[in-house]
């Protein structure tokens, strides 16, 4: 079967987003505003870029996430306008550097996924001057409103995750959805007769038990917090302790957005042919540091074996976010969904939001309800 071009893949991808499209439309004249991204650079996200240019904007792009880049994606930005520092798996002192260009390039407003740009901020004194020219920001995940709620930032923060349109659409469905997906296209396994343990209970969570279960796997719970644990156990699931469950599973999906879910400590606890697998935002739940200590060999692509005692051990994704790592993520219509409210996120920071005081605040409701 003949391969789609970058090209086709591209005129496809924007046939399939007209909500975002539309979006765009809509968006104020942006000459003057200087917006410096952190963010996934998949297919899906050239629309977005190409949109901003065309309305004015200038744009310095870096990647949230190293692993999720697609360099062809980069050079078509690139030759659209836009200033990038990223490339696929960009090492870490790259990547850091990235962060400070972006922030040196003198940028008036953010759009984040995971606060590296404001963490930056906050913490290099010798990036005290970008500071002062910053007049709101946009933070797309839970992780990065976690570590901005411990910052003190002197502009509006827009908290969009937390919305119902994404936390129910992407967060709990497809994220869910595109991960076994992946697991399926990559491993060329299903779910029946295997132990799926699902340590988190958060939307992400609950999306990837459900699917999990709807796929065949008998699906187990781990969760700290004990709101959410109960939660997990009046939908029907059973919750059990990590050091309990985790010798019994059969794939094992870390979903919590923490650092050292799965530590050296856990690694020998694991089952015969275990599969490892994170779906959240950043590759800092699984000790790969740890599995790395121990034989291994890339059996399959995204997939790695390692030889723990007498037991194969399998990571997938080398412990970065499955999905959009070894897959294509969310679907182009849910994506269009979750794009077209981040680009009236952009249309309220570059006017009436950025006069709000400093904090973070839940993107209105009246700003994204229009868009959907």
């Amino acid at each position: 079967m003949q391969q789609a071009s970058f090209e086709q893949q591209l005129a496809w991808t924007k046939q399939h987003m007209t909500r975002s499209l539309q979006a765009l439309d809509g968006l104020p004249d942006l000459i003057g505003v200087r917006l410096a991204c952190s963010m996934h650079l998949d297919l899906k996200m050239l629309p977005l870029v190409e949109g901003l240019l065309a309305k004015g904007a200038e744009l310095f792009i870096t990647t949230c996430n190293p692993t999720t880049v697609r360099d062809q994606v980069v050079e078509v930005m690139k030759r659209s306008g836009a200033q990038v520092e990223a490339w696929h798996n960009i090492p870490a002192e790259d990547y850091l550097s990235a962060i400070h260009q972006a922030l040196a390039w003198g940028p008036t407003h953010l759009c984040e996924m995971g606060a590296d740009l404001s963490y930056a901020l906050d913490r290099e004194d010798s990036l005290a001057e970008a500071k002062e020219g910053i007049r709101a920001s946009l933070e797309a995940t839970g992780s990065g409103i976690n570590r901005m709620e411990r910052l003190k930032l002197p502009y509006p923060v827009f908290n969009w995750d937390d919305l119902p349109v994404k936390e129910g659409l992407h967060n709990r469905h497809m994220v869910g959805l595109t991960t076994w997906q992946t697991f399926f296209a990559r491993t060329q396994l299903t779910l029946h007769e295997k132990r799926v343990l699902v340590i988190g209970y958060g939307s992400v969570g609950q999306g990837i038990a459900r699917v999990a279960r709807t796929y065949g796997g008998t699906v187990t719970i781990v969760e700290l917090d004990p709101i959410q644990a109960i939660e997990a156990s009046y939908d029907g699931w059973p919750v059990r302790p990590l050091a309990e469950a985790i010798s019994d599973a059969d794939v094992i999906v870390t979903a919590t957005g923490a650092r050292g879910v799965i530590t050296a400590d856990h690694i020998p606890l694991l089952k015969q042919n275990a599969f490892l697998l994170n779906c959240g935002h950043s590759d800092i739940e699984i000790d790969v540091a740890a599995l790395r200590g121990y034989p291994t060999e890339q059996v399959l692509p995204a997939i790695e074996s390692f030889q723990v005692g007498t037991k194969r051990i399998y990571l997938l994704a080398g412990g970065s976010m499955f999905n959009l790592t070894a897959g294509e993520g969310d679907s182009l219509n849910a994506f269009d969904v979750t794009l077209a409210v981040l680009i009236s996120g952009i249309g309220h920071i570059v006017g009436q939001g950025a006069n709000w005081a400093p904090g973070i605040y839940l993107l209105p409701r009246e700003v994204w309800e229009k868009v959907i």
